[in-house]
């Protein structure tokens, strides 16, 4: 081997360990700093919040109160709207995503796919403000007087449409623009989860005498469900976090309504309305407490949501 053939290979082991270290290092980097952001934002809502979290303890999260005269605060209002508005965003949003991932996988011409796709995508990127002045100037309306008397009148025997419709801004229109704002991103991860499932699979089964139908539900949608799960929780964190359009149609009103005709209020949308105006420090304290119920709130749907993808990838790998 001659001498320059020697140097090369040298230089070439010493640039890929340097690349390797740097590669290592970046990731690592990268990794702690993730990790660092986390903990940040968790010590300042922790410290925030102290001066609330010494009052009230956790019987904040259990009262309703929330009178900044009385300089008395709680969390139940909030929660329950948060929970209520999300869910009922979640369960209209979920089917219709799917449904929308697998028209334009298995059913929509090409040319219609690539437009749709693209358009259902695009409602991704439209800021939430817009949406929100949308759903004030054009869907309130079309709700309160088509959508909503509709619902009253088919529904109105449970106690989530039992009142009559009478106000444009509710718990109803915030599940609404939840809704719209959910589908493109379960949607749009739910058609690559689609896309990936290997097109033998698909003609195999068709080749065996099932319907397109059967095919669906038992290839396609039965190799995915970890990917769906994901896809779900990442809508229901997008649901759960959102102020600006949910402050602009809920209506503010406090206390529990399962009524969706009224009005209403979530954490993130009682955050955003009042932590710059705060009358007080206890009070700006409680919007804090608020805010790190709303963390815990996350990361809880977002652990629940790898328990659940870790056991459907473990019944898939033979578990029991």
């Amino acid at each position: 081997m001659t001498a320059p053939s020697v140097t090369l290979r040298l230089s070439r082991r010493l640039s890929d360990r340097v690349g390797d270290v740097t590669l290592h290092g970046l990731a690592l980097g990268a990794s702690a700093a993730a990790v660092a952001a986390v903990v940040a934002v968790a010590y300042e809502l922790v410290h925030g919040s102290h001066l609330a979290f010494s009052k009230f303890g956790l019987g904040f999260v259990t009262s309703q109160a929330w009178d900044p005269v009385k300089e008395s605060f709680g969390a139940l209002a909030f929660i329950y709207g948060t929970a209520l508005t999300s869910g009922f965003a979640l369960l209209i949003a979920t089917p219709l995503s799917i449904a929308i991932a697998l028209f334009l996988t298995e059913l929509a011409p090409r040319a219609v796919r690539d437009v749709i796709g693209t358009l259902v995508e695009m409602l991704a990127a439209i800021p939430s403000v817009i949406l929100g002045l949308w759903g004030i100037l054009v869907l309130g309306p079309f709700m309160l007087h088509h959508v909503n008397p509709f619902l009253h009148r088919w529904l109105g025997w449970t106690r989530f449409f039992s009142s009559d419709p009478t106000t444009v801004s509710n718990q109803l229109l915030a599940v609404a623009i939840l809704t719209i704002m959910a589908v493109p991103i379960v949607a749009s991860v739910s058609r690559e989860l689609f896309l990936s499932v290997p097109s033998e699979l698909k003609e195999g089964a068709l080749a065996l005498g099932m319907t397109r139908w059967e095919m669906v539900r038992g290839v396609v949608l039965h190799s995915t469900r970890p990917g769906i799960v994901a896809a779900v929780i990442l809508g229901l964190g997008r649901a759960i976090g959102e102020a600006i359009a949910v402050t602009q149609v809920i209506g503010g009103l406090l206390g529990i309504h399962p009524d969706l005709f009224l009005p209403g209020d979530t954490l993130a949308s009682r955050i955003a309305a009042q932590y710059q105006g705060a009358s007080s420090n206890l009070q700006a304290s409680a919007l804090i407490y608020l805010a790190a119920i709303l963390l815990v709130f996350s990361l809880v749907v977002n652990l629940l949501a790898q328990v659940i993808v870790r056991r459907f990838s473990y019944a898939r790998a033979g578990g029991v």
